[in-house]
């Protein structure tokens, strides 16, 4: 007797895609939905629509990208922990992993994958944490190894003035790059005002600068940096 497509589909693994891009989502849709063991049950293009979705789709794993519409995709990890615990997430960005996939881990993210990778590598990261494990790469794992030796490499020392920016600081400082002022930063992420003024000052503090002008023209050229890395 065959197996109806109802079946099938229960017998396989849900996947939740989370990408502020319709092209990306869709070309992953395509790949995951060609394979035996996961199918995709539905996507969004922010954190608001995808946790709605997220609590009635049900799915077994959310791949989400760092950069959304309105917050960080850290933001909605966080949320994910607390609000849908059993679902497991993978991030896929464009983002540097050097500065994110530790930020992610914290977060609650089992996996970070950049989306210069392979497919295949993509795919290998969803199993991999579907099955219960977690996917970092090889740069990554070296990098964190050496951290818990006391050593630092290279690339973190380069990178290690932003490091020190918790997520919130972080996201902030990325928007100043792009050219946001405070008042349109708050307004996107549901601030007010002081607080983003404070997130302000905090990574001032943290990154040995005085004026807002010098964090902005800081920031500028650390997207501007960062831009030209994943061209």
């Amino acid at each position: 007797m065959s197996r109806s497509t109802p079946d099938i589909f229960a017998r396989k693994s849900r996947v939740f895609l989370v990408d502020d891009h319709p092209l990306v989502r869709d070309g992953l849709a395509t790949l995951i939905n060609q394979q035996a063991d996961v199918v995709v049950c539905g996507d969004a293009e922010d954190a608001a629509s995808a946790l709605m979705k997220i609590a009635t789709t049900r799915p077994h794993l959310a791949l989400i990208d760092i950069s959304l519409k309105l917050t960080s995709g850290l933001e909605l990890i966080k949320d994910l922990r607390i609000q849908h615990p059993a679902v497991a997430v993978v991030v896929l960005s464009m983002h540097d992993e050097m500065l994110y996939a530790e930020r992610a881990l914290r977060a609650g993210a089992r996996g970070y994958v950049m989306k210069r990778e392979s497919t295949q590598n993509v795919l290998t990261a969803i199993r991999r944490v579907l099955e219960g494990g977690v996917y970092l790469s090889d740069r990554v794992v070296a990098a964190m190894a050496l951290r818990l030796g006391g050593r630092r490499s290279s690339d973190e020392g380069e990178a290690a003035p932003v490091q020190q920016l918790s997520d919130r600081e972080l996201e902030i400082f990325r928007l100043l790059g792009q050219g946001r002022t405070t008042l349109r930063i708050a307004d996107d992420l549901h601030l007010s005002l002081k607080t983003v003024q404070a997130y302000c000052a905090r990574a001032k503090e943290k990154l040995g600068i005085d004026t807002a002008l010098e964090l902005r023209r800081m920031a500028t050229r650390w997207e501007d940096a960062h831009a030209a890395e994943i061209a």
